[in-house]
């Protein structure tokens, strides 16, 4: 609701002031707000990257890995997988649940566009 308000007063107030100026130029080119952001969120660029390097892990390797609690890795481990980022293969090792998670091809490449991208950023800003 916030926003819609906050969004709305913008539009008005862009209305009745005919002189105000438009967003720069340099801000509507700066490749930053076209990061893909189911990659960019800290914890899910850490599980897609620890994916990218292993062929396969366990959803108590990845707990691990990201220093996280169950509830924090299943809801972005979730977010990825509905977004088809990763896959889950849940399985039984005797009677304990095993739950694997993989990168998929379109995870792969999302994440090699989202470094590309990323490294773009750094030379621009380099260049100073």
């Amino acid at each position: 609701m916030a926003r819609q308000s906050a969004a709305k007063h913008l539009s008005e107030k862009s209305r009745d002031n005919p002189d105000a100026k438009p967003a720069s130029p340099d801000k509507a080119r700066h490749p930053a707000p076209n990061l893909d952001r189911m990659i960019h969120e800290r914890m899910r660029l850490g599980i897609v990257s620890a994916l990218a390097a292993n062929e396969s892990l366990t959803f108590n390797d990845l707990k691990s890995l990201m220093n996280t609690t169950d509830g924090n890795l299943s809801v972005h481990a979730r977010k990825l997988e509905d977004g088809g980022y990763i896959s889950c293969i849940k399985s039984f090792e005797g009677r304990l649940p095993k739950t694997e998670y993989k990168l998929t091809a379109s995870g792969r490449g999302a994440l090699e566009n989202y470094l590309s991208h990323m490294e773009t950023i750094i030379r621009q800003m380099r260049k100073g």
